[in-house]
């Protein structure tokens, strides 16, 4: 058994001078790296605990839009008025992962940062897991695959990002704020997360030095039609074989804007630009819907046991937008 360091951070400052030390990890709820250190998937010898470093707030910015302090809980951001009035799809989306025991815990920095639920990955006894341990292959290309990627995987790594809420945050345009050594940044969301390429390994662009401080929504037109779709094999506490986050900003019937992102299919939120210009300036019906979902789903490729996904997503995305488009007010 492993002795392992914890120290409590005041400050954010106090956080990031602790962080520069070796092999150590922030720790907010825990929720996934407690799970991930009882696998023996990570293995810090020390923890800064940033629970009381000041980051759990909720503020409404000047420019009208939203900052959502890193260590805010799921379930207190869920159900806070501006969010609920504002980013409905945040909402509904943060309500559809996990129990509400976990959201009670988990954190909007830590959701960010959370870890694919890959099988191979999670579990030490597969020696194959580049993710985990790089070179070694990828054992979920040849083996039991349903739940993984069909868009930007590569021949190292077939992983998706479990999380709901980033699906919400990529359609709503979220920019996370970082503080490191370097000073500060502000990262768009569909930049944030990386796709496995050659290194696997790198979830995000985040340096293993820098705190999360805050994720800032911009003032949004998606206050009144949204649906946030989330297909999985059992109704709680299941991960989302494909998921769709869908945002119109309508006049009558006629689409302004479209923000649709796929979840449960790729390593990051998946966005195609293109998919939601061909909505923009059209009345919304199930046809164009249904095109728009084909150039999301351009170049999925799928290995022996997801094909299912391709046509899932189609009509994922098809039902959300329809959903969307038939609420007032942002069901949430």
């Amino acid at each position: 058994m492993r002795a392992i360091d914890f120290e409590q951070a005041a400050d954010p400052a106090a956080a990031l001078r602790l962080i520069q030390q070796p092999h150590t990890k922030f720790i907010g709820g825990g929720t996934n790296l407690l799970d991930l250190m009882k696998g023996d998937v990570e293995q810090p010898l020390r923890l800064v605990d940033i629970n009381h470093i000041g980051l759990d707030r909720i503020v409404e910015l000047p420019n009208g839009g939203l900052r959502i302090g890193a260590l805010a809980r799921n379930s207190d951001t869920a159900n806070h008025p501006l969010v609920r009035s504002r980013y409905p799809l945040l909402t509904q989306a943060l309500l559809a992962g996990a129990s509400p025991q976990l959201r009670n815990m988990a954190t909007i920095g830590g959701n960010l940062l959370q870890r694919t639920r890959c099988p191979y990955f999670m579990d030490t006894a597969f020696a194959m897991c580049n993710k985990r341990a790089p070179g070694s292959g990828c054992g979920a290309r040849e083996g039991v695959n349903r739940m993984h990627a069909i868009l930007g995987a590569s021949s190292a790594c077939i992983a998706v990002n479990p999380s709901d809420m980033n699906v919400a945050l990529a359609a709503l345009d979220a920019v996370v704020q970082v503080s490191g050594p370097k000073g500060e940044r502000s990262i768009p969301i569909g930049d944030f997360h990386r796709l496995p390429g050659t290194m696997p390994q790198v979830d995000t662009i985040l340096q293993p030095t820098e705190l999360i401080t805050a994720v800032d929504l911009p003032p949004s037109g998606f206050s009144r039609h949204t649906h946030y779709l989330k297909v999985r094999e059992r109704n709680s506490y299941a991960f989302a074989l494909v998921s769709a986050a869908a945002a119109l900003d309508m006049d009558g019937n006629v689409v302004r804007q479209a923000r649709i992102a796929l979840g449960g299919v790729a390593h990051k939120p998946w966005r195609v630009p293109a998919a939601e210009a061909l909505l923009a300036g059209q009345p919304l019906d199930d046809a164009r819907s249904a095109q728009a979902a084909r150039m999301l789903l351009d170049g999925a490729q799928a290995f022996k046991d997801n094909g299912y996904k391709i046509r899932l997503a189609e009509r994922a995305v098809v039902r959300a937008l329809r959903e969307a488009h038939e609420t007032t007010g942002g069901r949430a």
